[in-house]
């Protein structure tokens, strides 16, 4: 859950309600951990790809399970789930201190 958390929150930028849920400022509306599965459903993973290109990232498909964010790359067994790899990695590599415009993308 940590993954999709870390997604839900720095990427789209919804606020943890509680423990199963967060709330979509933009939108007025609660969102369910089991309604947002992003690894397993193409279109909640589109969500990410969407946010992400909204936030300056170009989004490449690299063949069937291959995904780049500009220069951020990642596989996974589907094509969902290498988008959410790819957006992972991109929350991690904004975690790092010394990132700063990638940190203001994001924020």
């Amino acid at each position: 859950m940590k993954k999709i958390d870390s997604i839900a929150r720095r990427i789209l930028g919804w606020k943890l309600n509680r423990w199963d849920r967060w709330y979509d400022y933009e939108k007025g509306i609660f969102i369910h951990e089991s309604d947002f599965q992003p690894e397993q459903n193409l279109d909640h993973a589109m969500l990410i790809v969407d946010r992400l290109q909204d936030l300056g990232f170009a989004y490449t498909i690299k063949g069937l399970s291959k995904v780049c964010f500009n220069d951020i790359c990642a596989t996974g067994e589907t094509l969902a789930q290498a988008i959410t790899n790819a957006a992972y990695s991109i929350v991690e590599l904004s975690s790092v201190p010394d990132t700063t415009r990638m940190w203001q993308k994001l924020c």
